[in-house]
């Protein structure tokens, strides 16, 4: 995925998932402060944030992002030279 699909994705998340208004998010908006999310909206966020790396979140890697642009780095961070958007299933559960 490049940047503008990532930013995108995490756009439409947010406002799908916390009823947010798409205008207040913003790669400045500040996940605490502006958007007004609380621990575990922080939690329901790394949820659907696993569709998009092919890692697990850290928590180390949580307690940095601050603002939607965090998001948005933390994900193309994860996926430089992966190729992946999304981990591969793993064989056990493969149909």
């Amino acid at each position: 995925m490049n940047r503008q699909e990532v930013e995108r994705k995490i756009v439409d998340m947010m406002v799908q998932t916390f009823e947010l208004e798409p205008e207040a998010v913003t790669l400045q908006a500040r996940l605490y402060d502006d958007l007004e999310l609380d621990s575990i909206d922080a939690l329901d966020m790394v949820v659907k944030l696993q569709e998009l790396m092919p890692h697990r979140v850290k928590e180390e890697e949580m307690r940095g992002l601050r603002t939607v642009g965090d998001v948005v780095e933390l994900v193309m961070r994860a996926n430089a030279g992966t190729g992946a958007a999304k981990p591969p299933v793993p064989a056990e559960q493969a149909g």
